[in-house]
């Protein structure tokens, strides 16, 4: 009794004996296919090649030279100068100082330091609308702005030499500025 040919373990299917060749093969083609989009797509970026043929009426014989083994890379082409050229910057909106409303809060143990801000906006033409004391912790004097008010807040910040300008947060309103004063805010 020997183990020959007619013992012999066959494959069933589903082993995946067929399945590494099959995927093999398809990762090759893949490549081929690729490698020839990347030939073709780099083939038509070069304008002098165009250009000489048109200029020349010999016909040349394109020369190939040695392989290169590394494998060809693709660029873009940068944008075109006319289309940055004719953008013009978007001006920033008009701020209309009387109709922005602005509340301005003492964090700070400098008395009065809100109702002199106030006054000093209100003769900027700002319509401060209410002044206060803030209760709770910021780091440094800030503006804070609602919805669609960043170049108001940036404005108003300007105006009373205020540096930090961000997103107002819970429990601020977001239809208004809120300046919030600390200890670092020194007015000019």
């Amino acid at each position: 009794m020997g183990f020959g040919p007619r013992y012999a373990r066959r494959r069933v299917r589903g082993e995946g004996g067929v399945v590494l060749p099959n995927r093999l093969m398809v990762f090759s083609i893949s490549a081929v296919a690729l490698a020839g989009l990347v030939f073709v797509a780099t083939q038509g970026n070069d304008d002098s090649d165009k250009a000489a043929p048109a200029a020349s009426h010999s016909q040349q014989q394109p020369t190939i030279g040695p392989r290169d083994n590394t494998a060809p890379t693709i660029t873009t082409a940068p944008p075109s100068p006319t289309a940055t050229a004719t953008k013009t910057p978007k001006p920033p909106p008009v701020i209309d100082k009387a109709k922005t409303n602005v509340v301005i809060f003492n964090n700070s143990n400098v008395k009065g330091l809100a109702g002199r801000t106030a006054t000093k906006a209100q003769t900027l033409t700002w319509n401060v609308v209410a002044t206060d004391n803030w209760y709770g912790t910021v780091d440094a004097t800030t503006v804070y702005y609602g919805k669609g008010l960043k170049y108001a807040a940036q404005s108003l910040a300007e105006d009373l030499g205020i540096a930090r300008v961000k997103p107002a947060v819970a429990p601020m309103q977001a239809d208004r500025l809120t300046v919030i004063l600390t200890a670092d805010y020194k007015p000019a």
